[in-house]
């Protein structure tokens, strides 16, 4: 078995065409929950769903979020409603005392419907309902998710980071915002502070997440700091990732990102926004998986290929260098042995 860590539309897109490689049966991913809200009284899965949709052959590969001819005549209605009333459709924070009142898994993340500021198709809401209802009836967010991956005939198993509450929250000068409302709501452009995970101190991975970390693990090119981050501020989570091997491709080209704020974010957080910052980021990685045009030299064992993820062969294609870089990691005794000790560069 092989287990993908999956945040954002990198590790999906990784996905998407792996499978001679990397057979869905044998797989396992673990999804990014920090992305996560509550909108209008529904819990919205944003990482999750991607992964769901995408195995189940209803994913909108253009936008690489929902469902692909969704309608969206409730959320158009909503827009409706709160243009004619003068309510707009910004993002609206539920009162601080609703924050942590009712459905836990919500927590510090509730918006208000009014206006919805993130479209929502109403196919791709129906999965939203079945999953707060399966919540609201007593289960917890990991049997949620595999309730819904059978109702979309996924082959592949899927589990939620916790079943906890994580919140990414990210600090402006205007103050602190969920991931989703910088993100969605004032499409990325407040400048950024640093990058909060709340929740994160009493959260657990749970034990399927972690029987998943024993086998050889694989991050793909997303966003280290709000797509892979929120797993890794779990203790248990990152610790877990020290002792199994680890494999990332880098989002990056030397200093170039391919997309998302994934540069804006790491400087943020005090890290270079570069391929050098996220093996900074990732000090339990033990090998890389490098595009061909990147220039950074690093520590570790790296095998280098077009790392383009455009359609499913670029995927196919990375996925054979990924599987190079788990051998290659076999034969490498520490994340920490230098390139020319090891080989250096494939």
């Amino acid at each position: 078995m092989t287990t993908f860590l999956a945040g954002g539309t990198g590790t999906p897109k990784l996905l998407a065409g792996s499978d001679t490689v990397f057979p869905s049966s044998e797989t396992v991913v673990v999804g990014n929950t920090g992305d996560d809200i509550e909108l209008g009284g529904v819990l919205v899965s944003p990482d999750l769903d991607t992964v769901l949709f995408l195995d189940g052959g209803v994913l909108d590969r253009e936008t690489w979020w929902g469902i692909d001819d969704d309608p969206t005549t409730t959320h158009d209605e909503l827009v409706r409603i709160a243009d004619r009333t003068g309510l707009n459709s910004e993002p609206r924070y539920l009162p601080a005392d609703r924050q942590t009142a009712g459905r836990a898994i919500a927590q510090w993340r509730r918006f208000s419907g009014v206006g919805e500021f993130m479209q929502i198709g109403d196919r791709d809401r129906a999965v939203h309902v079945t999953r707060t209802s399966l919540l609201d009836a007593g289960a917890t967010l990991t049997e949620a998710t595999e309730t819904l991956a059978d109702a979309f005939g996924l082959d592949r198993t899927l589990l939620p980071m916790s079943d906890d509450p994580v919140a990414t929250i990210v600090h402006t000068p205007d103050g602190p915002m969920h991931f989703q409302a910088f993100w969605v709501g004032h499409d990325g452009e407040p400048p950024v502070e640093t990058v909060e995970f709340r929740g994160a101190v009493d959260a657990e991975p749970t034990e399927q997440v972690l029987d998943a970390l024993s086998q050889p693990v694989v991050i793909g090119p997303s966003n280290p700091v709000t797509s892979i981050g929120p797993m890794l501020s779990m203790e248990r989570f990152e610790r877990a990732l020290f002792e199994t091997t680890v494999v990332a491709v880098s989002p990056f080209i030397g200093d170039r990102v391919f997309s998302g704020p994934a540069a804006k974010l790491m400087r943020a957080m005090g890290y270079e926004a570069s391929t050098a910052g996220v093996a900074e980021t990732y000090p339990f990685v033990d090998a890389f998986v490098l595009d061909s045009e990147d220039p950074t030299a690093l520590d570790r064992p790296v095998v280098r290929t077009d790392t383009t993820l455009d359609a499913d062969a670029d995927a196919e294609r990375v996925a054979r260098a990924v599987r190079d870089a788990l051998e290659l990691s076999e034969h490498t005794a520490t994340p920490s042995v230098p390139q020319s000790e090891t080989g250096g560069d494939r």
